[in-house]
C-alpha cells in the first residue's frame, strides 16, 4: 500500500479544518466580522480555532461579549484574562446598561437571555458588523439543526429558517446587501463530545465551574440551581450542598449544574460520552418556556 493510499485524517483533525477553512472564508468575504466571546466552552475553542487560521498573525477581529449581567465570577474573570493573553479587543454589549437607557425592560420571570437579541443587534449596527462568529452546534437544541454554516440575517437581524442558502460542496454564499448580515457558526458539526476532546487534545484552560466542584444548590423544576447573587431560594425551598458541575456557563440566573464527580478533562470525557441529554435540555431553563422556545428567539435576532 503506497504511504498516499495510507493516510488517514482523524475525525477531530477534519472538523478543526473545516472550521479554520469556514474562519479564513468570512474574512476573506466579509469586512467586519467579530467573534462572540462569553467564556464559555464552544467560544474558548473557537479562539483556539481562530488562533490556527490566521497564524502566526494574530486575531484579525475583536470578540464581542453580550452580557446579561447576571455572569458566573469565574467565567468573567476566565473572559477577561484570555482576552488580555491573547492582545484581542473586547466589546462589550450590555444589557444592564441597555436597561438604564430603556432599550429594553427587566422580564418579569428575571431571566435576561430574551433581553440580550435586542443589545445583541444594537451593537451589530453601532459597529457595522457583517459576519458574526457564534459557538452553536447542532446536538445543542432542536432549532439550532435548522441552521446553515453561514445563517443570513435581515436587515432588522432577524432569521427564516425556511430561505436558508444551500452549502453544496462546502461553497458559502457571503453575499448581503447594506444592514444586512450573516451569523456563521464554524462548530456547527461538531458535538459536546468533540468540543470536550478538543480542548483536551490542545490543552486548553477553562473556568473552573466546568468541572465538579460543592456548590450550595436548590432543586427546581428538576434542574440543580447555583443559589447566587441572581437567583435566590424561594422560602418553600430547601438548600444543600452537592458536588456538581456546569456543562454550559450562560445567564447565571437561569443555567443549572449538573450532578458530577468529573474534577479532570478526561473525566468531562467519560461522563459526556456516556449521557443521553443535550446540555441545553439538561441545564437551561429558559429553554423550556415551550417547544419552540429557541426557533422563537433565533426569528427574533439571537444568536
Amino acid at each position: 500500500m503506497s504511504a498516499t493510499a495510507a493516510y488517514r485524517v482523524s475525525h477531530l483533525a477534519e472538523l478543526e479544518a473545516e472550521s479554520i477553512f469556514v474562519m479564513r472564508e468570512v474574512v476573506a468575504e466579509l469586512e467586519r466580522p467579530a467573534l462572540l466571546f462569553s467564556g464559555g466552552k464552544d467560544s474558548i475553542v473557537m479562539l483556539r480555532l481562530a488562533q490556527k487560521a490566521f497564524a502566526p498573525a494574530g486575531i484579525p477581529f475583536p470578540v464581542l461579549h453580550v452580557d446579561t449581567g447576571h455572569n458566573f465570577p469565574e467565567v468573567l474573570a476566565y473572559r477577561d484574562r484570555r482576552v488580555a493573553e491573547l492582545r484581542l479587543q473586547l466589546l462589550v454589549a450590555s444589557v444592564p446598561e441597555a436597561l438604564e437607557s430603556g432599550l429594553v425592560r427587566e422580564a418579569a420571570d428575571g431571566m435576561r437571555n430574551r433581553l440580550q437579541t435586542p443589545v445583541l443587534l444594537e451593537a451589530v449596527e453601532k459597529y457595522r458588523f457583517n459576519a458574526l462568529f457564534g459557538g452553536a452546534r447542532r446536538d445543542e437544541e432542536k432549532a439550532r439543526a435548522k441552521e446553515r454554516i453561514f445563517s443570513f440575517r435581515d436587515e432588522f437581524g432577524q432569521w427564516d429558517p425556511k430561505n436558508q442558502r444551500p452549502e453544496l460542496w462546502s461553497l458559502y454564499n457571503g453575499r448581503h446587501h447594506p444592514g444586512e448580515s450573516i451569523r456563521v457558526f464554524p462548530l456547527s458539526n461538531w458535538t459536546e463530545l468533540d468540543v470536550w476532546h478538543y480542548i483536551d487534545r490542545e490543552g486548553l484552560a477553562l473556568p473552573e465551574i466546568y468541572f465538579a466542584h460543592e456548590r450550595e444548590v436548590v432543586e427546581r423544576d428538576g434542574m440543580l440551581y447555583g443559589v447566587n447573587e441572581f437567583l435566590a431560594a424561594r422560602p418553600d425551598e430547601p438548600t444543600f450542598t452537592a458536588r456538581v458541575r456546569y456543562r454550559t456557563v450562560g445567564d447565571a440566573s437561569c443555567t443549572a449544574a449538573v450532578r458530577s464527580v468529573a474534577d479532570t478533562v478526561a473525566a468531562v470525557v467519560e461522563e459526556v460520552a456516556a449521557t443521553r441529554i443535550t446540555e441545553r435540555g439538561a441545564t437551561r431553563g429558559d429553554d423550556r418556556v415551550s417547544e419552540a422556545a429557541m426557533e422563537d428567539r433565533k426569528r427574533e435576532g439571537y444568536f
